[in-house]
């Protein structure tokens, strides 16, 4: 089983991300730690399954004090053993730490830090509403890799309104130089609840498909010279690296989700917290959990998401998923270069990994 923790603070919210977030507010966020705490103890222990990975997202983990990361760690590891985890990985943003407070992260047991810097080009910066600089973001790695954080992982980001192509080819060669052990290289998506989707649906922003793939297709080339298994659509790793905590995911693996927002899938069972972080802190004070809606997922619903996060790896997916016409399609993906099938697997190739959504539309 795989948990996630979701911490909803920022300094500042991007205009780009639909992720439950907010600045800190009426809520001290001791008493918000408290109940995260509270709920993973309830959750845990209704749970026979034992957790093999964490991971801390937001919002912004790595803003929490020194005091509140001790008081949250100290509280999950009276309910965790962590050194039965396979990976403890903590999101966070180069503008919000330095080196003492990189070696706590190792110190309460963070295996894996994932950087927030989306890109190494200045004004592509500013686009996207960061606070920090290349220079901050360049000795964030430096920091962790001190700090002795095992595995350290490079959020970037393409297809940014105002990025050309030289910007993202001197981004990826920015991050390469840095060495770090895994670079996660995302496609902008317009999501509702942004300011982007907003100068999308005003005509101030446009996408782009063919601008996209050729994004996608130069970090390929790029990331796999220097050494990077490109292991699912958006990531590489050197080897020994690749994330295990979304290779679960990708692997329809059960997971706990705790936090304001969080989304949990045990045993056929789906459900999500409730979206806001002063009544989640409420409802866990009152009843120790803060779930807002659920559903059974039949087995069709796992079938289809199986496809549709499996094509998305180099494992692909086992063609026993797939309906007899959808195998015939897929034999036709293959015989295009789009795939390829071995061992009874159908895995996407070349130019049909960054077609993954409309191939997998056409399987489902």
């Amino acid at each position: 089983m795989l948990i996630y923790l979701h911490i909803p603070f920022c300094h500042r919210v991007c205009p780009y991300c639909s992720f439950y977030k907010h600045t800190p507010g009426a809520t001290p966020i001791g008493t918000f730690v408290d109940a995260l705490v509270a709920e993973t103890k309830q959750r845990l222990a209704q749970t026979a399954e034992a957790p093999r990975t964490i991971y801390l997202g937001g919002g912004t983990p790595s803003m929490l004090s020194p005091s509140l990361l001790s008081r949250l760690f100290a509280g999950l590891h009276t309910s965790i053993d962590f050194s039965k985890l396979d990976e403890v990985t903590l999101e966070a943003n180069p503008a919000t730490f330095d080196a003492a407070k990189a070696r706590l992260f190792r110190e309460l047991g963070v295996t894996r830090v994932s950087l927030g810097i989306q890109s190494f080009t200045p004004h592509v910066l500013e686009i996207l509403g960061r606070e920090h600089s290349v220079e901050q973001a360049s000795e964030a790695v430096a920091i962790l890799r001190a700090a002795g954080i095992p595995s350290i992982n490079i959020d970037l980001m393409f297809s940014i309104p105002g990025q050309s192509k030289a910007d993202w080819e001197a981004t990826l060669r920015h991050a390469i130089a840095l060495r770090p052990d895994h670079i996660s290289a995302y496609n902008l998506t317009y999501e509702e609840d942004t300011a982007f989707f907003e100068s999308l649906r005003r005509g101030e922003m446009r996408e782009n498909e063919d601008h996209d793939a050729e994004f996608f297709h130069l970090a390929d080339e790029l990331l796999t010279a220097a050494g990077f298994d490109h292991y699912e659509t958006s990531n590489y790793a050197q080897p020994g690296h690749h994330s295990t905590h979304n290779r679960g995911y990708w692997r329809g693996e059960d997971y706990l989700g705790l936090g304001p927002s969080a989304v949990s899938t045990l045993g056929g069972t789906r459900w999500k917290n409730i979206p806001d972080t002063a009544r989640y802190v409420a409802q866990v004070q009152s009843v120790g959990h803060a779930l807002s809606e659920s559903e059974t997922l039949d087995a069709e619903a796992r079938r289809l998401e199986r496809i549709a996060l499996g094509l998305r790896t180099c494992d692909g997916i086992p063609l026993d998923l797939l309906a007899p016409e959808a195998r015939q399609r897929a034999a036709h993906f293959a015989a295009e270069g789009l795939a390829r099938i071995a061992d009874d697997r159908l895995i996407l190739i070349h130019h049909g990994r960054a077609l993954v959504d409309p191939i997998a539309a056409e399987l489902v």
